[in-house]
């Protein structure tokens, strides 16, 4: 429709060039837009604006001549491309009485905001490090035109008409042509006006990097072609709100927002995303536009009357100041207010008038960031005589509360206001302005204008040939068009100083990223959370209940007693939570005993294999007494699993881990002793350690052991003697269920069981690595290392898994530690001798083991 509509031309628009082109065309859009006409309106009045401001300025004389200029606060600065900017540096635009007997006075802005002062100085702040960085864009200075929009939609499209148009007094261009003043805009921070300027000059794809408009309906890519945003689109916002109303079960909640796009948009997606989590809106007001007294006063009785204690709030600060003014004035306390990111961070609000109301307020904030240096190029600005700086002006006179002579006569004179020298020292003042602890807005502008130089930057870099456009042709920087910059900044990706990666989506959006605040919460009771909520669904742990008063869609959410959950369907009811644990029943229970009794089993069948040959070299030269140990030792390692498997009772928590230490230790430390006889047994073999086995005989063997088993066994009793493992129904893995599980009682206790576990481990590792070459009839030690190596392995890995697993998961991954490290050591020491022993009887003879050392020698 828009290219469509584009080629009309209304005669009767087009004929008439009135004197002050410029006035009439905003005024006539901003109230179109308001009133949310169809966007034929749009492009008509479009087409006027570009045909009044150059047909309409065309003389014989052969140049163009602008015939009226906006009355606009702002700042300039020359250079080779301009860049644009947007910023909310007052809250209030006042226009004068119509008398129809004179052309209309100017409208005028009232109440200056510092912190929206510090975000358009932020942007002049990252032009002059763009201009001094020779990196980027070099031999290219860059110029800006910011203006100040004063909050209204009417002013805000006078800017961008004015950045868009130029400012020039005359043009010798007989066509009126000639490159764009300014190739980007930085801005508008209001979702309203952006939406409004988006609409016009995205027809002619002038790219427009917004630091504060949230709206979601910003996202649409077909009626915003050329909008971008440094800023995370509502969307993310409610639900990040509706995140915290979950946390705390916020579900009876009052929602107030302003009357302009932002608000609007946000609360619709809020209602439904209030919906969906299975809440209630026990009412919703607007903010009005013109803080009608009236207006203002019902919302305060509304929010009296109502029963819901969480109020949600959308809106910037200049339409709730008025809200929250009379908000002190009646002593409305006992309300938690829940804060967009709009108004989250405004410094008007922290103040000891308002915090006793607003303290506890929860906020959506977006991302704060620092910026090297810009608190020093702040206190360095100085006022300018240039009258197209007159911002700069309006900022020293509001700072240091005096006034300048123009003439002689002094501006803004008010009695008892002294004069100003500009030459005040701004180190000294303590504003929003000077703060740069937390700059979010600020931070975005940065991002902005970051994101439009590294865009031109690309720009400059295309090879003609290889280039985006049109037989693969680049931009000329002489004559750039908007549109060719855009192309680019869809794929700007760069990293700003403070770490923070910039780029956009397909529809121009940024990476949401937010800060929860809490603004000073007090001792006061009144902003805890409710102690009854409303809602259509109730949350799991609560079940509904009809009270008289509310309406029909809402009722009561009662909490379920401890171990209770409401059921599914209707949640009415509450019912028996279900207990979880690792049951014989249980598929996987039924595995790990599987394998558990077959471990068991094997252990059984070598031991007879053993004993039948008991007598053969093979068994003898084992050392066959440390062997049916170590086999005793592991059936006991197999058979404690069958301890960790069931409903959980107190004898079965305390012996689980009790007998899996002891007999662990039992068999590491046999595999310990069977290590140092037979490196006893080599060194005895040799001339200078004859008298070695004297100190490793069956006594001593057998003592060994028993001592190093004996510790593991004081280990136990003191853990079980003072902080004693006992069940436990955990309700922290998933609210639907109860997990039944031991607790170990001391965690030092665990830790010491498995540390001396893995200390004798170690040991034993180290010694069988180190006499792993002995000669071949000693080859014991070789078969003991790739045993031990197994067995570290598998309780390494199980710490961070048992750790990481939840419920009886993690009693399932003890259990498996356990089978695979038995299973590992029953393999690679017992299966090489039963190999020989059943298949290969022939090589189980002293002939064969010592003709191996014989060949050898």
């Amino acid at each position: 429709m828009a290219s469509r509509d584009a080629n009309l031309t209304p005669p009767a628009l087009l004929s008439n060039t009135p004197h002050n082109c410029h006035y009439k065309l905003a005024d006539r859009m901003g109230e179109l837009v308001r009133k949310r006409e169809m966007w034929i309106t749009l492009n008509i009045c479009l087409y006027l604006s570009f045909n009044c401001i150059s047909a309409a300025s065309i003389f014989r004389s052969g140049t163009c001549q602008l015939q009226g200029r906006f009355k606009l606060n702002g700042m300039y600065q020359d250079g080779d491309v301009i860049l644009g900017g947007l910023f909310e540096v007052h809250f209030f635009t006042v226009f004068p009485e119509l008398s129809f007997r004179a052309a209309p006075e100017p409208p005028y802005c009232e109440k200056f905001d510092m912190e929206s002062f510090q975000q358009a100085q932020t942007m002049v702040f990252a032009i002059d490090e763009i201009n001094k960085n020779p990196k980027l864009l070099p031999n290219i200075t860059l110029g800006y035109h910011l203006y100040d929009n004063c909050v209204m939609l009417g002013m805000a499209f006078r800017a961008a008409i004015s950045l868009v148009s130029g400012t020039e007094e005359h043009f010798s261009n007989l066509n009126c042509t000639g490159p764009t003043p300014v190739i980007g805009i930085v801005g508008d921070p209001g979702s309203t006006p952006s939406i409004a300027i988006s609409s016009v000059l995205g027809l002619f794809r002038v790219p427009i990097v917004s630091h504060y408009a949230t709206c979601s309906c910003l996202s649409n890519r077909k009626k915003y072609p050329s909008f971008f945003r440094t800023i995370p689109s509502d969307a993310f916002q409610v639900q990040a709100m509706v995140q915290i109303l979950r946390h705390f079960r916020w579900t009876w909640v009052g929602l107030l927002y302003s009357d302009d796009d932002y608000g609007i948009y946000a609360s619709l997606s809020f209602k439904q995303e209030m919906q969906m989590f299975g809440g209630c809106v026990a009412f919703s007001e607007i903010l009005p536009h013109d803080n009608n007294p009236k207006d203002i006063q019902h919302i305060i009785g509304v929010i009296q009357a109502s029963t819901a204690r969480v109020v949600v709030v959308f809106s910037t600060s200049s339409y709730l100041m008025t809200l929250m003014d009379e908000v002190v004035l009646q002593n409305l306390t006992g309300r938690q207010w829940i804060a967009s990111e709009a108004w989250a961070t405004s410094p008007v609000f922290h103040t000891p008038r308002f915090l006793p109301f607003l303290g506890g307020t929860l906020g959506i904030a977006i991302r704060r960031g620092e910026i090297q240096g810009l608190q020093e190029f702040l206190l360095r600005l100085c006022p300018s005589n240039d009258p197209k700086n007159n911002m700069l002006k309006i900022f020293w006179e509001k700072m240091f509360s005096c006034s300048f002579k123009t003439g002689g006569t002094a501006i803004d004179e008010q009695p008892g206001k002294k004069m100003c020298t500009g030459k005040e020292d701004l180190s000294t003042t303590s504003t929003p302005y000077t703060d740069v602890s937390g700059l979010r807005a600020a931070y975005n502008v940065y991002k902005a204008v970051y994101a439009l130089a590294h865009a031109l930057h690309d720009l400059m870099q295309c090879e003609e040939g290889r280039g985006p456009f049109i037989e693969n042709s680049c931009a000329d920087i002489i004559n750039l068009k908007p549109w060719q910059l855009v192309h680019y900044l869809q794929k700007v990706n760069f990293t700003t100083g403070f770490g923070d990666h910039v780029s956009f989506d397909k529809n121009g959006d940024a990476l949401a990223i937010y800060d929860v605040l809490n603004w000073q919460p007090n001792s006061d009771k009144s902003i805890r959370p409710p102690s009854s909520v409303c809602s259509e669904n109730c949350p799991p742990g609560t079940r509904q209940a009809r009270r008289k008063g509310l309406p029909v869609c809402c009722f009561d959410c009662l909490p379920c007693r401890d171990g209770e959950i409401s059921n599914t369907t209707d949640k009415n009811q509450c019912v028996p939570k279900e207990v979880e644990f690792l049951s014989y029943e249980d598929p996987l229970g039924i595995s790990l005993t599987t394998a558990s009794l077959l471990g068991t089993c094997i252990c059984a069948l070598v031991m007879v294999i053993f004993a039948h040959n008991r007598n053969t070299p093979i068994v003898r030269a084992n050392n066959s007494e440390l062997s049916f140990l170590l086999l005793l030792s592991l059936k006991l390692c197999f058979l404690c699993v069958l301890l960790f498997i069931g409903r959980p009772q107190l004898w079965t928590c305390q012996l689980r881990h009790a007998v899996f230490g002891i007999s662990f230790v039992l068999c590491v430390s046999s595999i310990l002793v069977k290590t140092m006889v037979v490196i006893a047994v080599f060194k005895s073999s040799r001339p200078e350690g004859k008298g070695a086995m004297k100190w490793f005989g069956a006594v001593q063997q057998r003592c060994t052991v028993m001592v190093l088993t004996a510790l593991q066994v004081v280990i136990c009793a003191v853990w079980l003697s003072t902080a004693s493992p006992t069940p436990h129904k955990n309700n922290q893995y998933t609210r639907s269920k109860i997990v039944y599980e031991c607790a170990i009682g001391s965690v030092a206790g665990f830790s010491m069981l498995l540390g001396y576990i893995g200390l004798l481990a170690a040991v034993s590792f180290l010694l069988a690595f180190l006499a792993r070459n002995l000669p071949d009839n000693f080859n014991e030690a070789k078969f003991i290392t790739f045993s031990m190596l197994i067995f570290c392995a598998v309780w390494i890995a199980f710490v961070p898994a048992y750790v990481s697993s939840p419920g009886k998961y993690a009693v399932a991954v003890e259990i498996f530690a356990i089978l695979a490290s038995s299973f590992g050591l029953l393999v690679a020491i017992f299966a090489p001798k039963c190999y020989i022993i059943l298949l290969h009887p022939e090589r189980n003879t002293k002939k064969a083991i010592m003709g191996r050392e014989t060949q050898k020698k």
